[in-house]
């Protein structure tokens, strides 16, 4: 019986086990599912006779190698740093690997040993990385099928709160990982406008609101992300003029979180020591940052309580992340909202042309949210058309050949995730 190994059954999973549970029932496949939490799996399953529950560690060896080996493929939702020890098994017992996560040079190094044992493993393949890499190459494809040449490419994602449920000063709640919300963006950017290079640092990241003009998103701004420059050779890209990638967020979070950063509190490798530590008195250095536009919004935050700050926090990114989680969560009946555009710019016949590209999706509630849909549902895909022959590719890829995005594309339209196109 062909099987689906999921290795992880966090936040971003639950629309991915609901799509496989009914795939495994509707194919006659095995579908398990492996955590270091059992009952949080059978949350998730609602007891399906389709999907068996596994308790896993996995770092532990004998654990993992035993379960990796009863797959066929395995789809890795665990924390970017521990794929290499599913990556590793996958290759000593021949299975095939999904990951939502980018591409690393750990993963890199096992690409010899992917080619000669034929198979095929497939990273970035969720939202941001993943859908925006599928759908800007359809659009880049279809351009250069036509003999046009593109001057600018802009892609922006965010995972946002949907309008009906944006009931705070920052427009903002979780629906994925707190811990990566507290640490974007440290790192800075590198991205390419007009033929110039541009590097910015941390500090600089959220200074300046960069507006999005597009029809019902006005109210959304950018910042770029990380290294834009390395997907200029994967989108095969090498003349075009500007090249960005960034995560949108509401105007206003930008006014808050700006300054967050300048006051230090997303610092990971400070040591706090939390006897008597207050939020007010952890959080003294933004007092400097504090303006009329973001003080509701820090007051929000939790910034000014008298309370004692969590005694299991370490540094100051520990504190934060505890306030974003509680006072940035999202509620039961809320909803949060996917938003991507594409922006690009073209010669073609000597006259310019553009062309905006826009996804908007909604989750259903607090746990089939839209971040676990447009995250869940690619890999989900994936796994499916490896079993049914669909794609047969091999080697180490992400997904921007049109091998991967067509099919991929269709069947998530039929899922209600599809763009809209404005074409000038």
């Amino acid at each position: 019986m062909k099987t689906i190994l999921l290795i992880g059954a966090g936040k971003s999973a639950t629309v991915l086990i609901d799509y496989l549970i009914k795939e495994s029932e509707a194919n006659n496949w095995k579908f398990i599912i492996a955590d270091s939490n059992r009952d949080l799996i059978l949350t998730k399953t609602n007891h399906s006779p389709f999907a068996e529950a596994v308790q896993l560690d996995v770092i532990n060896d004998e654990q993992r190698s035993k379960l990796i080996q009863r797959a066929h493929v395995v789809i890795s939702m665990m924390p970017p740093a521990l794929h290499f020890l599913v990556a590793k098994d996958c290759v000593e017992y021949r299975k095939h690997l999904l990951t939502a996560s980018y591409l690393d040079d750990k993963i890199r190094s096992l690409q010899d040993e992917i080619n000669d044992r034929k198979l095929f493993f497939l990273c970035e393949m969720g939202l941001d990385p993943g859908i925006d890499h599928m759908s800007a190459m359809k659009i880049i494809d279809e351009i250069k099928a036509t003999g046009g040449k593109i001057t600018s490419f802009k892609s922006h994602c965010g995972g946002l709160v949907a309008p009906e449920s944006d009931d705070n000063p920052w427009h903002y709640k979780i629906s994925w990982n707190p811990r990566n919300i507290v640490m974007a963006g440290q790192s800075g950017a590198v991205y390419k406008e007009n033929n110039e290079i541009k590097n910015v640092s941390y500090q600089q990241l959220f200074d300046v609101s960069n507006g999005i003009v597009y029809a019902g998103l006005d109210s959304l701004a950018f910042y770029p992300n990380r290294d834009s420059l390395s997907y200029i050779s994967t989108y095969k890209l090498p003349d075009t003029a500007t090249f960005i990638r960034t995560t949108l967020r509401h105007i206003d979070f930008f006014k808050g979180w700006n300054a967050v950063v300048h006051a230090g509190l997303t610092n990971e490798t400070d040591t706090v020591n939390t006897k008597g530590l207050t939020f007010k008195k952890w959080s003294e250095p933004v007092n400097h940052f504090v303006t009329a536009e973001n003080e509701a919004m820090l007051r929000f935050l939790g910034l000014f309580e008298e309370t004692p700050v969590p005694a299991s926090a370490k540094s100051s990114a520990d504190i934060l992340q505890h306030l974003v989680e509680t006072r940035l969560g999202m509620h039961s009946g809320d909803k949060d909202m996917i938003v991507m555009l594409h922006e690009f710019v073209y010669n073609l016949d000597g006259e310019p042309h553009s062309i905006q590209s826009c996804l908007v999706a909604k989750g259903e509630d607090s746990l089939r949210t839209a971040m676990a849909k447009t995250v869940g549902l690619p890999l989900g895909i994936a796994a499916k058309f490896i079993l049914d022959g669909t794609l047969q590719l091999k080697g180490l890829h992400i997904p921007t050949s049109r091998e991967i995005y067509e099919p991929v594309l269709k069947e998530l339209e039929s899922a209600g995730i599809r763009f809209t196109e404005t074409r000038n």
